[in-house]
């Protein structure tokens, strides 16, 4: 999101002289900038704490934020890698907005100056800019806190909306209605107060246990926190042997909250942060959930499992706390396109 950042902040690249050329950042370059974390609120030595996220400006229907819901106007700036980004693709494809809010990937691989625009999925189309820092300096002058994604850009004031994920997902689901598919409504008005708990949980135990677990400093911590994610994903796999979906017969937001986990477990989180010796293939009802959930073009067009290793391919993340406590587990592609079974569920 899921290390030494330059003082100076990003270098320009040359290419941004010629007008004739996008602008892209000069390559990776890890011995000039380090790795991306220390500055950043990823600290080697500390537990796990993410850092908060700055910017949680909220899109409304009736444009009483300040930011109306109008097509065209926004922009979101995600990573295929980044599950937390991912989300937000998730929705904007659900509901059908995908000529409403505009979209565009960042690189895969960062060093210390973070997010760039390189030639791997070219160029910033809305702003030319080469790093993403230069969004959050143009929405914060002098910015030093956390370059994540995603990023959901305004058009009109030229800063940043939000980089809260949680706020962008429900403002998708929720307040363009004029613009959006009526189904699947993600956010039900009688389900909001159970979809809301459970979220909680699986946002603390699920989607950010890996990190937890591999910033764990003490061989307790670690123990605890794996158990406490073993635990939970024991109890929705018994869940989802009794309902197609978390909440029944339709997709919710809180599939959307749990399936980029899931993708990414066998290929990045697990090996990453030694979770289990068990691999998703091995949790049965949550597998074929995962799998029901990638046939949707909405899950399998935002994914590219090829971009999910780069938690474990490359230099370790500075949150990562090496032990000899620590479980190894060998990274593992399963085959997502296996038939779900879970056709009689609803």
């Amino acid at each position: 999101m899921s290390d030494t950042a330059t003082p100076t902040g990003p270098a320009p690249h040359s290419a941004s002289s010629n007008p004739t050329t996008p602008p892209f950042a000069s390559p990776v370059d890890y011995d000039a900038y380090g790795l991306y974390g220390p500055g950043r609120g990823f600290d080697n030595g500390k537990g796990f704490q993410r850092p908060v996220y700055r910017f949680q400006g909220r899109i409304t229907a009736d444009g009483s934020s300040g930011y109306p819901a109008v097509p065209g106007r926004y922009h979101l700036y995600i990573s295929w890698g980044c599950p937390w980004a991912q989300r937000t693709a998730i929705v904007r494809k659900l509901k059908g907005l995908d000529d409403v809010v505009s979209l565009s990937y960042v690189d895969d691989v960062r060093d210390g100056r973070g997010w760039a625009f390189r030639e791997r999925h070219g160029p910033d189309p809305v702003n030319g800019f080469e790093f993403l820092a230069q969004a959050y300096e143009a929405t914060e002058p002098g910015y030093d806190g956390h370059v994540s994604v995603p990023v959901l850009w305004d058009r009109e004031t030229r800063k940043i909306v939000s980089n809260n994920f949680p706020g962008i997902t429900l403002d998708l689901g929720t307040q363009f209605g004029a613009w959006a598919r009526p189904s699947p409504d993600l956010y039900p008005a009688s389900l909001r107060p159970e979809i809301d708990a459970l979220n909680e949980r699986v946002y603390t135990h699920v989607n950010n246990g890996p990190y937890r677990v591999a910033g764990a400093t003490a061989a307790s911590d670690n123990e605890e926190l794996r158990q406490a994610m073993i635990a939970l994903l024991e109890e929705l796999d018994e869940r989802l042997g009794r309902s197609r979906f978390l909440f029944g017969g339709e997709v919710t937001e809180a599939d959307v909250r749990l399936w980029p986990t899931l993708a990414r477990f066998d290929t990045g989180y697990n090996p990453l942060a030694g979770v289990t010796e068990r691999r998703l293939t091995e949790f049965g009802s949550l597998w074929g959930y995962a799998r029901d959930l990638y046939q949707l073009p909405a899950f399998r067009e935002t994914t590219d499992f090829t971009s999910f290793g780069g938690l474990v391919r490359g230099p370790a993340p500075t949150f990562v706390n090496e032990a000899p406590w620590r479980i190894r587990v060998e990274p593992r592609l399963a085959d997502w396109d296996l038939p779900s079974g879970r056709d009689g569920l609803s």
